[in-house]
């Protein structure tokens, strides 16, 4: 499995306490994108500056000379050259450099999970999340097939657009969808998202047909998708439910830019795409108005 990160002891990836298993690789590109080191499937290395202490044991070790003394005694980095072997990352002593990715097996993931296991109660267990984890479907079934099996809890946060041969096993394997509903205009979500079609609305419906439990869970973003037609779209998406279970309101954060930038990207940073409290009171009073049980916390200032 291409592993990101696994996070324990979460409190916002489903309910109760939760080990978060972020997986690397997804098919959208979204503008406001809160883990960007998740996009790309294959290994990257992010490079933080601020951390480096010039002692330039990436440069002795790099293979391909993407590593060399640069202004003041500090390495310049060329990513152009990088290949992505991570020996710079295996040796930085400050964490200057770090790969974004872990190569694990099944079972040691599963070995991670199962240490938090006293922890979880009735409602915890393992989340799924990403990047897209059901990019690596076949992995992703055998890991909630071990939990299911352990009495762990097991949910999965997805954009929806996957593979829909995979339903069935996921049917049986997963107490809770996550879905991340980007948006109800088409023309919108295929401009901020790159999505080439509405797959994540016919998978959600095939889900939640086959009885799979969900929570739609929508980012906010000011200017994009917070307005009463976006609104209007998931009070009918969720019409067509069965098995939803409630709406959850995400606000929009650039806290994700600074990962952005350690991997040589081009950053947002723009405050004026975080949602108003009335904007999010507003999105979640018509919600309301429609019998839908709604959460949402407040936008954090930046």
């Amino acid at each position: 499995m291409r592993v990101t990160e696994i996070q324990r002891f979460c409190m916002h990836d489903g309910p109760g306490v939760r080990t978060a298993v972020f997986l690397k690789g997804c098919p959208l590109r979204c503008e406001w994108c809160h883990n960007p080191e998740t996009q790309s499937p294959g290994q990257e290395i992010l490079f933080y500056p601020s951390r480096c202490v010039g002692c330039l044991s990436c440069a002795a070790v790099c293979p391909s000379g993407a590593l060399r003394r640069g202004p003041e005694g500090r390495p310049a980095y060329d990513r152009a050259a990088c290949k992505g072997c991570a020996a710079c990352a295996s040796v930085c002593p400050s964490k200057a450099l770090a790969a974004a990715m872990t190569e694990m097996t099944v079972e040691q993931v599963f070995e991670v999970i199962g240490r938090d296991r006293a922890f979880y109660g009735n409602d915890g267990g393992m989340t799924l999340s990403g990047g897209e984890p059901l990019l690596q479907g076949g992995e992703c079934l055998k890991l909630l097939e071990k939990c299911r099996e352990a009495g762990i809890g097991t949910a999965v946060e997805t954009c929806g657009f996957f593979d829909p041969s995979l339903i069935p096993a996921l049917a049986s394997r997963t107490d809770l969808l996550l879905w991340d509903y980007k948006d109800s205009d088409d023309g919108r979500l295929r401009r901020y998202t790159g999505a080439p079609d509405r797959r994540d609305v016919e998978n959600l419906i095939a889900c939640d047909r086959a009885g799979i439990s969900s929570v739609l869970r929508c980012v906010m973003v000011k200017g994009v998708n917070t307005g009463r037609d976006r609104a209007e779209g998931v009070v009918s998406l969720f019409g067509r439910l069965i098995n939803c279970r409630y709406v959850e309101l995400l606000p929009y954060h650039p806290f994700g830019d600074s990962k952005a930038a350690a991997l040589g990207r081009e950053t947002r940073g723009d405050a004026s795409l975080i949602p108003s409290a009335e904007d999010m009171d507003n999105f979640a009073g018509i919600l309301a108005g429609s019998n839908i049980r709604v959460k949402y916390r407040r936008s954090k200032s930046v």
